[in-house]
């Protein structure tokens, strides 16, 4: 249980429900115990009048005194399905308090557990698969939940009938008390084996639940890839092995829990059976009713539910234990990308790096090794390599998605560790790599990163970015729903589209990170063009395997595994037979003389 000693923040926010639903409890079961006591009087009336009755036989006394007594015993009945009606009444509102208490849980549990997700840094993502992630915030909060509503519903309903039965069947005989709770021990000890074995089921089903969803998760997500390769049926073969795997767990877990029903029932039917006997010796020495050995075997059978659903309740406090403690291992994870000081302000956009080398934590790749170069405000730098050499390494950086182990980065010559979070990244627009729409509107895609986007600041961003005249192609124009990653754009609209997405931000700093790499020339130089303008009064820093690329910026670095083997403006590195000419040859770009035509005035 000590996993779900996390939840008791929520047990205290919701006190009030917790204790209507016990006083809710208590009382339906007062209800549910008045009708044995009932039973046992009508029980008792008849044996005790039987023989009166039976005497006035023949004689007109005979049926008058049959009104009166059929009168007695139908007031009786009538109090008895009078207690069971207001049972249900409060077991309704057992339900409207307890299980509506879980529900609210399980939704400020969702958002915690989302809520925290979003503070977690790029490397937790690397590290865990998304359909684990998936997993813990929808099959764990929903047994957590059943944890949080019917096993507490059930463990109260069971500890206050035995609070309140127990003392009254003691009142009455305590032999035959003993006789009836008998066999619980031995029910105790028997379920607190089992339990013990559907705990460690459980967790084996949670660990295939989430290779499950991880697998189905990528399936869904590579489905082009998977068509394109023909590899529908492998896919689908590999599917059944999971989800043989998963059943194979199920039912070794389902075998276990079969045991409880019967043992319990067994048990029960075994005090059942100890209650009539000694009852019945009871009643022939006198000391006991026929009615108080009725009202022993009610009381009994009232536990019968409560002691069946041990078993069931328990499996879940099991489960939800085992659940509660995924969902910990993540909550107790902490971001390691927090601010120092926690600095708000506009930045200039001066970006600095001195003697910064970093290595990812996950692979141990050495990306970037002691670089050092500074970007004056409103200028633009291009940096260009081959894959791997630690391109996109150098705007994960700025963006503080991750931070250097070595060296240090300055914006505006304040350490970019200063500064706060939101603060700083609201004012970068940063084009990834590998491009990210969601499943909505283009116009929302656009305007992701603004809070309420104006109409004509989306239309100008698609413009700078080329993809206007695409957009208004399709029959929705601007209300088109891209499917999910964008499925439904080509490679190139994406593109441009995340472009115009960090555009419309109008960032200090703006980052494209080989954002040009899926279209073609004419579209490349016709989105170049329109940075010009974009780029003016602005930090620029785009990234790229292609040269055509670099023509705009005022200086060009060069990386090559990590380090920085060339920098200067395009016409210096040209003149150098170097890395950058090499590369400019063997691209096959643009004569020298056009090139000079394109750079910024």
């Amino acid at each position: 249980m000590k996993e779900l000693k996390y939840l008791n923040k929520y047990l205290s926010k919701y006190k009030w429900h917790l204790f209507l639903g016990t006083i809710f409890i208590i009382i339906s079961n007062i209800f549910q115990i008045v009708p044995a006591q009932l039973v046992r009087h009508a029980i008792d009336l008849v044996v005790d009048n039987i023989q009166v009755y039976q005497s006035f036989n023949g004689t007109n006394v005979q049926q008058d005194f049959f009104k009166v007594f059929a009168f007695g015993i139908l007031i009786y009945a009538g109090l008895i399905l009078l207690m069971a009606l207001l049972r249900g009444i409060f077991l309704y509102f057992v339900r409207q308090t307890l299980i509506v208490m879980s529900r609210l849980i399980e939704f400020d549990l969702k958002n915690e557990i989302f809520e925290h997700y979003q503070t977690l840094p790029l490397s937790f993502y690397r590290r865990n698969n998304t359909g684990d992630l998936m997993n813990r915030i929808s099959e764990d909060v929903g047994r957590v939940r059943m944890y949080l509503g019917p096993a507490i519903m059930y463990g109260l309903t069971l500890l206050t009938l035995f609070l309140t039965i127990i003392p009254i069947m003691f009142s009455i005989s305590t032999e035959l008390t003993w006789y009836a709770l008998s066999p619980l021990p031995l029910l105790s000890i028997s379920i607190f084996i089992v339990n013990n074995k559907v705990e460690r089921r459980s967790e084996q089903i949670q660990k295939s639940q989430s290779k499950l969803s991880t697998f189905v998760q990528e399936a869904f997500s590579g489905i082009r890839v998977l068509k394109s390769f023909n590899r529908e049926q492998e896919s689908v073969r590999k599917f059944a092995l999971e989800t043989e795997q998963y059943r194979k767990e199920s039912l070794k877990l389902t075998k276990i829990q079969s045991l409880f029903y019967p043992l319990i029932m067994g048990l029960v039917g075994v005090s059942t059976i100890l209650t009539v006997y000694a009852g019945s010796a009871e009643v022939i020495r006198g000391n006991l009713t026929f009615g108080n050995i009725a009202e022993f075997i009610i009381y009994v059978n009232l536990l019968t539910w409560p002691v069946t659903s041990l078993g069931w309740t328990s499996s879940l406090v099991q489960r939800a234990e085992a659940s509660q403690k995924r969902i910990n291992e993540f909550l107790n994870t902490k971001s390691n990308i927090v601010s120092e000081k926690e600095l708000v302000q506009e930045i200039k956009g001066q970006v600095e790096f001195r003697n910064v080398s970093f290595t990812y934590p996950d692979t141990g790749i050495n990306a970037i090794k002691d670089i050092s170069f500074t970007i004056k405000p409103g200028e633009s730098l291009a940096i260009i390599g081959t894959t791997g050499s630690g391109k996109s390494t150098v705007s994960n950086l700025i963006s503080r998605l991750y931070d250097v182990r070595g060296g240090e980065i300055l914006i505006d010559g304040i350490p970019i560790t200063h500064f706060n979070l939101n603060c700083l990244r609201s004012q970068i627009g940063y084009v990834p790599q590998d491009v990210f729409l969601f499943s909505d509107t283009i116009f929302n895609n656009i305007g992701f990163g603004i809070k309420n986007p104006e109409e004509g600041k989306i239309l100008q961003a698609a413009k700078d970015a080329d993809v206007y005249d695409n957009i208004v192609g399709f029959p929705q124009g601007f209300n088109t729903r891209v499917g999910e990653r964008g499925i439904t754009l080509s490679g190139g609209q994406k593109q441009r589209v995340s472009i115009a997405r960090a555009i419309v931000l109008e960032p200090k700093i703006l980052m494209l990170d080989d954002a040009l790499s899926a279209v073609d020339t004419k579209t490349e130089n016709n989105i170049l063009n329109s940075l010009k303008r974009i780029m003016l009064g602005r930090t620029t820093i785009i990234i790229s395997h292609r040269v055509s690329s670099a023509k705009l910026a005022n200086k060009i670095i060069v990386l090559v595994d990590g380090c920085i083997v060339e920098e200067g403006t395009h016409d210096s590195l040209l003149s150098k037979d170097g890395f950058y000419k090499d590369l400019f040859e063997k691209q096959g770009q643009l004569d020298e003389a056009e090139v000079k035509n394109e750079l910024p005035q």
